[in-house]
């Protein structure tokens, strides 16, 4: 321990203390549940720490690894940088002497790929794994492997501020057996909750919008509870966009206003922490919801949203959402204001609707981008995360995606395995996609122009729709936050593998658009000199960076000036209103997203780019082929090049081939149907005379529906030399449909199926074989007589259906029983027939009488 006991800040913790030391030294691992407030985060590392005891603490965000180490060195009384340190990505204060080292969790990732044996550290603490990061997740299911295989005796304490316990503990123990838990219970101070929503009704977020309505309503809250008690006032907003926005509203309240976001420098993030000598409106991100302490709140004002990332898989679009937030984390939020003194939340939504909140906020494993995620994966040698200790699987479908953006990248082999350049790219400290975009643009556009474009990619901050101008804006305002990263960056370049298999030599000798007075970049290995690639415009350099991430979201206007683009992935997308790269005929989408139910996405950032440039960045989706098929109801012969989706020519050929021309054809009559050709009478009673022989008879009688017809095509259909959609009109049916018959069969169609009968008159008369159960013979009654029963067809199997006919042609019976209708019916039918039709026979016996086409001769 680095401080006696007794000289510990009286926190609830302090008394688990003795425990939590204990059963790590028995068990090895535990689980500590311990609400904030309760001290876990300071007192528990100098309590596990001591001469060859080095800890290492992860916190889930650098705001909170850098006011714990304080708040620890503080209690030592030393500075940072003595026995307690804190590293986080772009800063870190160490020295030899320290023992206790708070890192982010992404930075306790990248070490355990470096040195998975964490050689010299005794203990890790996972602090706050309730929020599931993705980088937290990973640490835990690494350290817990380690344990397995390496050092059994590192000594592994994860902590919680929820209840849901169980399955931290399932992860950290061995199968049916648990680690231990234990519980410090919060002595925070009473906290009064106030429902104050809207007066009216408000948007629901969509995307990264929230209603202007609903900020609105939060300063106005801020407002009362500024004027309602007193004390510092944290308000809880989903993001950068959205605490600036309330800023404007509350410029004139007689309180110091304070942000806090994750985008912000360290040392403006610190500020917030430090109590000052006014009253202070803190207007926050999720970052303050736990893991440290903002002093002086007496109360909260929650928005009920956070901010947390989506993708969509099936576009490869990935994007921040705004969405309600979880009771854990408004529980958590209000716990801020009883931290020092009794305190107040002002929630602004109605308590009806608290309690249909989720429960816990979703893990990010759920539904983020997983590309990063695969590579650590494969970096630590289980691709597919099988056979970890993960505290829930990732989806099957997006990591399937992942890991096929990162085969295009070149990170992985077609095994998974990671390759030399996987490893270049994961060194680079970013998003895969950024680091081949920091890599690859080095040789392109120079180290410096990569790093600084790269970093204005790297912060998701609106660029309002144009890299480029957010690239000039950053340079121009010498942004500290921007500025530090792309120094991280350079230095990340300076030192990094640069050997064939990192970078993307072709991309060296692209030329700049005609038109400009740049140069072309020669040479893949000129990263110690700007002097070159600095010529190429600050639009294309943007461009080609943007291009180089995201290869797939090269886009192509789709009409001269407009707004509309077509991506190279295939998902339309359009600019906003008022976008000043309306009508560029060639963009690089640096971010884009799609709202449910939405038919185009909407391009939220972008730089020029032009079209070499784009087959250049893209090269990996540019194809030329020739293309004989189908589409949009017709053939097509055409040579054609694509950039993905987007066609960059086409040209007709003249001399297509013969064979895919005909499979063409029948693919056209398989999506279209049979009415593409035409059916002349002769060919329509064919197959109606066909289909009556199938039905009753069978086999080898040829089945003629439309889908036996469409399956059978090339085995009857005779396409001769047509070669497009109009020529199928012109085919012989007839003649094709014959074809069908077996040869042991065909000269016996007229006998089972005639084209005509005879009747008793000498007429032949055609049958109408439309219904193929039940042919019919259309017959007048005069021409009928002497019939004693009806015809049947397919060698005596299938009476004919006779349908009887006045002298007019109207059906007067239909009967397949010629005898029972003369004895029964006919009677009643000459009773009627013989007054209308008094020149027509109607005998008392029909079986006897002659039968005649004639009518009577007149009487004289």
């Amino acid at each position: 321990m680095l401080i006696p006991a007794d000289a510990l800040p009286e926190l609830p913790v302090r008394h688990v203390l003795p425990a939590v030391t204990g059963t790590l030294a028995s068990a090895g691992a535990a689980v500590l549940v311990a609400p904030p407030g309760t001290g876990k985060t300071t007192l528990v590392p100098l309590a596990l720490a001591g001469p060859g005891q080095r800890v290492i603490v992860a916190e889930p965000r650098r705001v909170a690894a850098r006011a714990a180490a304080r708040r620890m060195a503080a209690l030592l009384g030393e500075r940072v940088g003595g026995r307690v340190g804190y590293a986080v990505r772009g800063d870190r204060q160490v020295s030899r002497d320290t023992v206790v080292e708070v890192v982010t969790t992404g930075l306790l990732v990248r070490r355990l790929q470096a040195d998975p044996e964490l050689a010299g550290t005794a203990t890790v603490v996972l602090d706050e794994c309730h929020e599931r990061h993705l980088d937290s997740d990973l640490a835990l299911a690494f350290l817990v492997e380690v344990r397995a295989a390496l050092r059994p005796e590192l000594r592994l304490l994860a902590t919680s501020a929820t209840a849901d316990s169980a399955r931290l503990a399932a992860v950290l123990g061995a199968p049916g057996h648990p680690a231990p838990v234990l519980t410090a219970h919060a002595r925070t101070h009473p906290v009064e909750v106030i429902w104050a929503p809207t007066a009216g009704p408000v948007t629901p977020p969509t995307g990264l919008r929230v209603d202007p309505r609903l900020l609105d309503h939060v300063a106005a809250t801020t407002r009362r509870a500024l004027a309602e008690g007193d004390g510092d006032v944290l308000v809880f907003l989903p993001g950068a966009r959205e605490i600036e926005t309330v800023a404007g509203r509350l410029r004139d309240v007689d309180a110091e206003l304070i942000t806090l976001h994750g985008r912000q420098s360290g040392a403006a993030q610190d500020a917030a922490l430090r109590a000052g000598p006014h009253r202070r409106v803190v207007l926050a991100t999720a970052v303050a919801e736990s893991s440290l302490t903002v002093p002086g709140v007496r109360a909260v004002v929650d928005a009920g949203l956070s901010r947390v990332p989506r993708m969509d898989h099936a576009r490869g679009l990935g994007a921040l959402a705004t969405v309600p937030v979880s009771r854990s984390s408004a529980e958590q939020r209000a716990g801020r204001a009883g931290r020092e003194a009794p305190g107040r939340v002002y929630r602004c939504w109605p308590q009806v609707m608290h309690d249909r909140l989720p429960a816990q906020p979703e893990p990010e494993i759920a539904a983020a981008d997983l590309t990063g995620f695969a590579l650590d994966l494969a970096l630590w040698g289980h691709p597919d995360g099988s056979g970890l200790a993960l505290p829930d699987p990732p989806p099957p479908g997006a990591l399937r995606a992942a890991t096929a953006a990162l085969h295009d990248l070149g990170a992985v082999g077609p095994d998974g395995r990671v390759t030399p350049r996987g490893r270049a790219l994961s060194g680079a400290g970013l998003h895969p996609r950024l680091a081949r975009a920091l890599l690859d643009g080095a040789a392109v556009v120079g180290p410096r122009r990569a790093a600084e474009i790269v970093a204005v990619l790297d912060d998701d901050r609106s660029y309002a729709g144009d890299v480029v101008a957010a690239w000039r804006r950053a340079r121009d305002t010498n942004d500290p936050a921007w500025r530090a990263e792309v120094r991280r960056l350079r230095t990340n370049l300076d030192r990094g593998p640069h050997n064939p298999d990192a970078t993307d030599s072709n991309l060296a000798e692209l030329h700049p658009p005609a038109g400009t007075d740049a140069a072309p970049v020669s040479g893949p290995g000129r990263r110690d000199s700007e002097s070159t690639p600095a010529r190429l415009p600050d639009d294309l350099a943007a461009g080609l960076v943007v291009g180089l991430a995201y290869p797939e979201r090269v886009a192509r206007v789709r009409e001269p000036g407009g707004r509309a683009y077509l991506m190279a992935g295939g998902t339309a997308a359009d600019l906003p209103d008022g976008s000043p790269l309306a009508g560029v005929p060639w963009l690089a989408v640096a971010g884009a997203d799609r709202t449910a139910g939405s038919r185009t996405a909407r391009i939220r950032s972008a730089a020029p780019l032009d079209e070499p440039a784009a087959c250049e960045v893209a090269s990996a989706l540019l194809t030329d082929e020739t293309e004989i098929g189908w589409s949009d109801g017709d053939v097509v012969a055409r040579r054609v090049r694509r950039l993905g989706a987007i066609t960059l020519s086409s040209v007709r050929l003249t001399d297509p081939d013969p064979k895919r021309i005909r499979e063409a054809l029948l693919t056209g009559l398989r999506e279209s149907g049979l009415g593409l050709l035409t059916w002349s009478r002769s060919a329509e009673e064919l197959r109606s005379r066909l289909a009556f022989a199938h039905a009753a008879l069978g086999a080898p009688w040829p089945d003629v529906s439309d889908a036996a017809l469409l399956e059978t095509l090339p085995d009857w259909l005779d396409l001769g030399s047509a070669r497009r959609r109009a020529d199928l009109a012109k085919l012989d049916v007839t003649g094709s449909l014959r074809r069908l018959l077996p040869w042991s069969v065909a000269g016996r169609l007229d006998e089972i199926a005639p084209e005509r009968l005879p009747v008793p008159s000498g007429s032949q008369i055609r049958i109408d074989y439309t219904d193929a159960a039940a042919p019919v013979l259309a017959v007048k009654v005069q021409e009928a007589f002497g019939w004693r029963e009806a015809p049947r067809l397919a060698g005596g199997r299938v009476p004919v259906l006779l349908h009887l006919l006045s002298p007019a042609g109207r059906p007067v019976a239909v009967t397949r029983d010629l005898a029972s209708f003369w004895a029964q019916g006919y009677p009643q039918v000459r009773a009627e027939m013989r007054g209308r039709y008094p020149r027509h026979p109607w005998p008392e016996d029909p079986t006897t009488a002659a039968p005649t086409r004639r009518t009577n001769p007149r009487s004289r």
